[in-house]
């Protein structure tokens, strides 16, 4: 998806990381209970410093739609959290992004229009009737709002497989989009095998498969990932074990099913740190998640030995757009009346992709 951030002048991109804080500081006490700053489990440590609430993509919207007093909500994340922010937000509060192309490239793997294809697609094969559609929350509004539409429902990566319990309670088919190894790890956690799964690719005609691979699947898995934990390899795993003995291998779902069967421990990104801050002191642990995650939980708990599952360390290239400059610009924004880069969805994508959320909050 095409997103167009401006330039920051000068004053911000040649700025000293000193100056910058400070003036990050100074619009933050002037704004004072107006603003609250969300940041991401992912966000690079000088944006981090300045959150007010810490936590994964849905946690984060909550306490945003939770906090009714401040007029704006400066999400430090990637656009379709911001968004969610805005969906579940009141009226009378504004959601900023400080840097518009803070995208997700698996959110980008599934557009409305492809989505609204393959569900022509496979109502031509198929009873439609009997189809739920279910959106990782890494998604668009209009997808959220499209689940909405047909009888689906939004789910996170802690909360997958109830949401498919759910979902496979109310139709014989699933179309889970955009991220396929969350829907096929969970997928093999319900007893699911390969035969029951087949991927959809939304380059080819029906989606690379035959009428009968669509009729007699339980799960079609859209063709998309996360460029961060694909990265994670069985020679990964293998490695960790080979170098540090006893090392306990912790992962996100978003990795493919060989590595997820290999390690120890799987879940969301909470999951992963309530796994680390369980572990014993002296425990070595290896964590296939976004690195700066991983290093800020290796800084937390230093009587353990925390380390990056993959050695070559991939940080999540769109949430790593965001830096201090960008919060500085979008805060001092606000000290002179000026709403910079505000994110806002249309009303009728809102009201459906708020049913969607809503039908995920009544599942768990």
């Amino acid at each position: 998806m095409l997103r167009l951030q401006t330039p920051l002048p000068d004053t911000y991109s040649s700025a000293t990381p000193e100056d910058l804080a400070s003036r990050i500081e100074r619009a933050k006490a002037t704004l004072g209970s107006r603003v609250v700053i969300l940041g991401h489990h992912y966000q690079r440590e000088e944006v981090m410093r300045w959150a007010d609430h810490r936590g994964d993509s849905f946690g984060l919207s909550r306490l945003a739609a939770d906090n009714h007093e401040a007029e704006y909500v400066v999400f430090c994340g990637v656009h379709f959290m911001a968004e969610s922010a805005d969906i579940l937000t009141a009226d009378h509060q504004q959601v900023l992004l400080p840097d518009l192309n803070a995208g997700c490239s698996m959110a980008d793997m599934a557009d409305i229009d492809s989505v609204e294809e393959a569900w022509e697609a496979v109502a031509q094969v198929t009873d439609i009737d009997r189809v739920v559609p279910i959106t990782y929350m890494n998604s668009s509004a209009a997808l959220k709002a499209f689940v909405g539409r047909h009888g689906g429902a939004v789910c996170t990566s802690s909360n997958a497989r109830a949401v498919i319990t759910w979902a496979l309670s109310r139709g014989d088919k699933l179309l889970f989009f955009p991220d396929q190894h969350l829907g096929r790890n969970t997928g093999y956690q319900l007893g699911y095998t390969d035969a029951d799964m087949k991927v959809w690719n939304p380059r080819l005609e029906l989606g690379g498969l035959d009428e009968r691979q669509v009729k007699e699947s339980t799960f079609l898995l859209w063709k998309g990932h996360c460029s961060v934990h694909q990265r994670f390899k069985v020679e990964h795993v293998e490695a960790a074990r080979r170098e540090q003995p006893g090392v306990q291998v912790v992962v996100h779902p978003e990795c493919a099913h060989d590595v997820v069967a290999l390690a120890d421990q799987v879940g969301s990104t909470d999951y992963i740190i309530k796994a680390v801050d369980a572990a014993p002191p002296g425990t070595s642990l290896a964590i296939g998640t976004e690195i700066h995650l991983v290093q800020r939980l290796a800084a937390e708990h230093p009587d353990k030995t925390v380390f990056s599952l993959d050695p070559l360390i991939c940080p999540c290239s769109t949430m790593f757009r965001i830096d201090d400059a960008h919060l500085a610009w979008v805060l001092e924004g606000l000290v002179d009346g000026e709403v910079r880069n505000r994110i806002t969805v249309d009303a009728d994508t809102a009201q459906w992709a708020r049913v969607a959320l809503e039908r995920m909050l009544e599942i768990v």
